[in-house]
Order: C-alpha cells, then structure tokens, then sequence
C-alpha cells in the first residue's frame, strides 16, 4: 500500500495487493468494515484500489481481477457505485436483489445490510461513499425546509442519458482530477468547496427522491433588504475567499431561495454573479495600481479567486472593454509619465 495521506487528507491513497486481508483493511479503512469471499479460487486477487477525500465525499477506483463477494453490514453512509466495466449483482436489506452495469449506476441508503453478491472479475467501478448528513442537510437547504433522514433514494441511477448521466460524468472528471495529483483543481482552495457542494447538489437533482419535485419548483420570500445588504457586506469584505450560496444564506440567516429571489430583485443579478463583478473590480483597481515589472496578470487574476485565467480575461474585457494586460501596461506608461519632471515656469 502507498497512502499519499496516512490521515484521510485529500491526497490519494493506493493499493495494488493480492493479499486479502490487506484489502480487506483498507476497504474498512476508507469504507465500511467487510467480509470478503473470493468465487473463483483457481483465479488470483489482483487488488487495485486509489481513494481520495474530497470533504464529504470519498471518492474509490477499484477492481479486485476475480469474482468477489462482498458483505457490508449498514453502511452509515450514502453510496453510489458507477461502473466503468462488468457487472454487479447487489441487494441491501429486503429489496429485491439488482444489477448494476456501465449504464445504471447501483445507489444505497445508510441502512439496511449490504451484499454484493458477484462483483465480477472485469468489473471497475468508482465507489463514492456520501457523508449522510451533509447530503441531508444540503437537501434541507436546497428546500428550505425540514427533510426526513434518511432520504430514500432510489437504488438505481440511469448512467446512459439525462441527469443521471451527467452526474456521473462529473464524478469521473472530479475522480480524473483528484488521482492526478495536487495540482488538479479538486485540490484548489478556492474551488473545493463548490465542487463538493455541486456533487451532493448534482446527486440530489439526478436521482429519484420523495422530495425531487419540490427541487424543481422555484420562488420562495423575498427577504428584507437588510439581509441582501448584509449578504453584500460579506461578499466585499473578502471577495478573494470562496463562499458557497449555502454559506451565504447562513451568514444572513435567511434561505438560499429566498437569498438568491432577493438578489434578483434588489440587485438584479445573483450573488454569485455579484460576487464576481467584486472580484473583477478588485482585480481592475489592482492592475491599474500594479508594477508590470514585478506583478503579472496570472498573479492578480489568482490573488482575488479567477483560477481560469482565460475566463478572467474574458470576462474582464466584457467588463472594462479592454484586456487586463492592457490596463496593466497602461499603468506603467503612466508610471513613467509621472516621473518625467514638470518644467518650471
């Protein structure tokens, strides 16, 4: 085993083993105790296992090269397996027993036993495990409102097309990111946050729940200016920090609907959109102020929060009809005008 983070940080972990004890181990470790029995005895383990935490959800690339069964017990946790080849034969407590292929992805709730009955020797899959209660309370935000525990998700999402398909496709992307390094942008403070938060969301909106109509309804109260202006205090007081919308609403004690309906009268854009005009005015004033012979576009761009220098620029240019290399040379012209000394009369 190589763990890049022996504390569960958000480095990867892996494990390429043909012991089974081991691998049974660091599947407890990163995701629920286990008991494992090999099918197909004339057939060699061929553990190959990567794990990465990114904040409430553990992300796994795992295939055993032989017909496993595995059981799980409760999990604690909700669980999405998205298969990227063969099969899996599953039940989790007295459901009837399903399969989950490359086209419909296997979900389980945090409770009721859980068996994998065949995992087949050509399947991999990425196993991403959901800490239940932020699923449960970005659910309750999303709506306002209180929510059951546990949501009853339904046991199959649909990989081939719609909501379900992009969902996954996200996840395998994120997934992509995480186990290429430090340098992938799962691992960049300033987008971690919103990229777990738009998993747990993303996941909520693709799969079928008691609660998924309410999601696709819209409105909600007002609130009273006084809290778009405290949400506006916040944004301006440290724009280069990330915030989630779900942050915001608690910071002004108000809801994520009813924070982003307020915006949409009282400003006329949505906090997120706001908050980036502040990030580009930061941005602009800066540039303008900056030394092009020590200070860079990159530089100022990373400093308040645009982690994609070309959407900066493309969105600075939209903003202030010129590009940000522009204003930055034009300070140094006027650098050097104001050194030039004034005749005397």
């Amino acid at each position: 085993m190589s763990p890049s983070d022996a504390d569960g940080g958000t480095e990867a972990v892996t494990l390429r083993s043909s012991d089974l004890d081991e691998t049974r181990v660091v599947l407890g470790r990163h995701f629920y105790s286990n008991f494992v029995d090999v099918l197909e005895p004339s057939r060699h383990l061929d553990t190959q296992l990567r794990v990465t935490k990114l904040g409430p959800v553990t992300i796994g690339d795992v295939r055993f090269g032989t017909d496993l069964k595995l059981r799980l017990d409760e999990l604690g946790a909700y669980h999405v397996d998205v298969l990227l080849s063969g099969r899996l034969e599953w039940q989790q407590g007295r459901d009837e027993p399903r399969v989950a292929t490359d086209t419909s992805a296997a979900v389980f709730q945090p409770v009721g036993d859980t068996v994998l009955h065949r995992w087949t020797g050509d399947c991999r899959l990425l196993a991403i495990k959901i800490d239940r209660q932020a699923l449960e309370v970005q659910l309750a935000h999303m709506l306002d409102a209180q929510v059951g525990s546990p949501i009853l998700l339904g046991p199959q999402l649909d990989q081939s097309q719609g909501p379900g398909r992009t969902w996954t496709n996200m996840v395998r992307v994120l997934a992509a990111d995480a186990f290429g390094g430090n340098s992938g942008l799962t691992q960049n403070p300033i987008l971690a946050e919103p990229l777990q938060e738009m998993l747990l969301r993303g996941l909520l909106l693709a799969s079928d729940h008691p609660y998924r109509d309410r999601l696709a309804t819209t409105g909600g109260p007002y609130p009273a200016p006084r809290a778009v202006r405290q949400a506006i205090d916040v944004l301006h007081s440290h724009p280069e920090q990330p915030i989630t919308i779900a942050k915001l609403a608690d910071l002004t004690c108000v809801s994520e609907r009813a924070l982003q309906a307020g915006f949409q009268r009282y400003v006329g854009i949505s906090p997120t959109n706001y908050l980036r005009q502040v990030r580009l005015d930061r941005a602009h004033q800066e540039l303008r102020q900056a030394d092009p012979h020590h200070t860079t576009v990159a530089d100022v761009a990373h400093r308040w929060g645009f982690a994609h220098l070309g959407r900066f620029a493309g969105s600075y240019r939209e903003r202030y009809g010129v590009t940000p290399s522009e204003t930055l040379n034009a300070s140094a012209g006027s650098r050097a005008a104001s050194d030039v000394p004034r005749r005397q009369p």
